[in-house]
Parts: C-alpha cells; structure tokens; sequence
C-alpha cells in the first residue's frame, strides 16, 4: 500500500494552477476537470466568456478555486490580460493545456484564405501566444508544465470521403514542431513541453465528420469506439504531473490505435 501511495502523489496536483484554453467544451471540459479532480485550481477561457463562467462553477463543485475567463487566443492583447489576471488571482501558472482550436472544411483547391487564416490564427499562432506568455511566468519562477493539443491529423493524412481540411492538419503539424523546439528551448530552465493528439472524439467541431463518415471511421480504428473523457484525461493529467518530469518534446497520441493502420 505504500508504494501505491508513493505512486500517487506523483499525479497530486493539490495547490497548483491550471489554465486550459477553450476548457468550457469538449475535451478541454474533460482536462480541465481531471486536473480539478487531481488537486489543481482552475482557469478556464475561450472566447464565450458566459460558458467559461458556468463550466467553472460546476469545476468548482469539485473543491477547488476556478475562475472562467473570456479570452481570444489569437488576439495579444486578449492574452496579456488573460495572463495578468491569473497571476493576479493565483500568483502564478504552474500547468497550461493548449486546446482552443478552430477548423474548416473544404477541398484544398477550394480553401478561401480567410478559413486558412482563421484556423492558423487560432491553433498556431494561438497556442505560441499563450504559451509566449505563459512561459514567461513559469520561467521566472523556475519551472512549469505545458500541453499542447495537437490532432493525429498532425501526423497523417485522411481520405477525403473523411475529411478535407489541409489548414487544420497543417496547424496541428506546426503545433507539433513548436512544441518540440519549445521543449529544447526551455528545458534545462525546468518547463516541460508536451503534446497530447487526440483521434476521434464526439465534440462540437467533430460532430458533422461523425455523422457523416462515422462508420468508415470506425472501421479504421482498432478499438472499434470513440474516444471519451476517461480516455483523454490520464494522458493529460500524467503530462501535468510530476509523473512526467523526465518526458519533454513528445507527443501522445489518444486515438485508439487509428494511426498504427
């Protein structure tokens, strides 16, 4: 029983804070509360602030300090201020989980440049935003946790009858390389950089793909099932830890086994 205990406190994260971009649906819900649940106080933002407000007074129910806040990641401004406010209220960032996204789905041919701007601003330039201004915090004060969320899109391609989406694979593939750059940058100054990539799970942004090719889909995973929230949080929970001290410049993939076929 002692060494299980000893094991545990690896993933206690009693005391610290948490900040998780577009934490008030999906999967970033699912984090945000598995970090809640290990021990974190939480900072939830995207842009409906009003949401962020309501997923974090359920967090809250949980026995830790939360605060929803409206952020757009892709505006610096917006992001200084989320920032600020943090430190303010918690006197610091001691995990930050990247998982505010945007997609667009058209024919590569066909993508206007304003839906490949849109999805660059906020998956990659958002997550470099954030992490910019977060990292900063963590570095003066010695340490820190990061995790990007990236996609198996990141990692290879899809039929089309599956999905069309070149700006959202390309923002997730360049989500990847910052992370691994990031972790050669800021490792010997004590922040780990990691990424999760998510396979498919039934979100808001996923729901359309679902419904139309879900079938297909399925017979390309070897799990035969989707992803739930159980499946998403030990991979970020352990990434957030003390657990992972000694893991920096990886990525996990959560996908029930799609990208080994």
């Amino acid at each position: 029983m002692t060494r299980v205990r000893g094991v545990m406190r690896l993933f206690d994260l009693s005391g610290r804070t948490a900040v998780v971009t577009g934490g008030a649906t999906g999967i970033g819900t699912h984090m945000a509360t598995a970090l809640a649940e290990a021990g974190a106080n939480i900072v939830v933002c995207a842009r409906d602030g009003a949401r962020c407000e309501q997923t974090a007074s359920q967090i809250a129910d949980l026995g830790v300090k939360s605060l929803g806040l409206s952020c757009n990641v892709a505006d610096p401004d917006d992001v200084t201020g989320l920032i600020a406010t943090v430190v303010e209220r918690f006197g610091g960032i001691d995990i930050l989980v990247n998982n505010a996204g945007a997609t667009w789905g058209a024919p590569a041919e066909e993508q206007p440049l304003a839906g490949w701007r849109k999805v660059i601003d906020v998956n990659l330039t958002g997550t470099f935003l954030v992490t910019q201004a977060a990292g900063r915090v963590m570095l003066e004060r010695g340490g820190g946790k990061i995790v990007n969320v990236a996609s198996v899109a990141a990692l290879r391609g899809a039929p089309p009858s599956i999905r069309q989406a070149a700006a959202y694979s390309a923002s997730k593939g360049g989500v990847v390389a910052l992370t691994r750059d990031l972790a050669c940058q800021w490792g010997g100054r004590g922040v780990n950089v990691n990424a999760v990539a998510p396979g498919w799970f039934p979100t808001a942004m996923s729901s359309y793909t679902l419904d139309k090719a879900g079938e297909q889909i399925l017979d390309g995973v070897p799990l035969r099932r989707y992803g739930g929230a159980d499946d998403i949080k030990g991979a970020v929970l352990f990434l957030a830890s003390a657990a992972s001290d000694y893991v920096t410049g990886q990525v996990i993939v959560v996908d029930g086994g799609k990208s080994v076929w």
